[in-house]
């Protein structure tokens, strides 16, 4: 089957990532979802499980066809590349690329944080964005419409401020926001778009393990949301989903902030 658009999306086996998958598709991409599908087996500081590999195929399942599902790490520059060439030998083209792969690690004061927390942050939130970006972009920039393709990350309301006892994560999401800046300067006169996507309190796994370091509920972070409720995934992957369209030309260099009125 052929598909006039193709798109990446990494962190795609659950929460927006998989919902990212789900609203693309329903536009008529062809997708390459991609996770790294561990389970229970975390990174330091990382408090919640990971998606499952089942996680990742049921999600595939629902497709059939259109996703081509590769359980991957975004810390492992090779598998990226593999995958970029995987997706380019099923699809033919890569149009547009999601890093929405990330995590949460906190509930200490910076000076207490250890050091292997923060490397977690640093190693999938800020260099899985940047491992992601260098497999991905090349191809785009030699592929049949590189003034099409769109290269979004997925950031944090907490990449443009400071959290309670989050300073690693905070750190990450502001250099999340670094990293596409960066590139749309470097893409200047190419056609393709670098945009950050800065969610707020969005009903996630993420978001429990988030409420759980401050000894609270989802819906009271919500609060601080001017729309008092719980963004859902859905929500943040139809904004996604702009971004990756051609329109979303306009959105280049831009952080578009779908926090629902975040007052922090």
């Amino acid at each position: 089957m052929d598909f006039e658009r193709v798109a990446l999306v990494t962190g795609a086996a659950r929460g927006i990532g998989a919902a990212t998958v789900a609203e693309l598709c329903g536009l008529g991409y062809g997708i390459t979802a991609l996770d790294a599908c561990t389970g229970g087996n975390v990174a330091p500081g990382v408090g919640y499980p990971m998606a499952t590999p089942d996680d990742l195929h049921q999600l595939a399942h629902k497709f059939p066809d259109q996703v081509l599902p590769i359980e991957s790490d975004v810390r492992d520059p090779e598998a990226l590349h593999s995958a970029v060439n995987a997706t380019l030998d099923r699809f033919g083209r890569l149009d547009a690329v999601v890093a929405a792969a990330g995590v949460v690690v906190g509930g200490l004061a910076q000076w207490e944080t250890p050091e292997e927390h923060l490397r977690t942050l640093i190693d999938i939130n800020v260099i899985g964005v940047w491992n992601t970006a260098a497999a991905a972009l090349p191809s785009m920039l030699v592929g049949p419409d590189p003034g099409g393709c769109r290269f979004v990350a997925v950031a944090s309301a907490a990449g443009e401020r400071g959290l309670y006892n989050l300073t690693g994560y905070v750190a990450s999401k502001h250099a999340v926001i670094g990293i596409v800046r960066g590139l749309a300067a470097d893409l200047v006169g190419t056609g393709i778009a670098a945009i950050a996507v800065a969610p707020g309190s969005t009903d996630t796994p993420m978001l429990a393990a988030t409420a759980d370091l401050y000894d609270s509920t989802p819906h009271q972070l919500a609060e601080h949301q001017g729309i008092r409720r719980l963004l859902t995934p859905e929500e943040i992957a139809a904004t996604v989903a702009l971004c990756c369209s051609p329109a979303g030309a306009a959105l280049n260099g831009s952080v578009v902030r779908a926090d629902g009125g975040f007052a922090g």
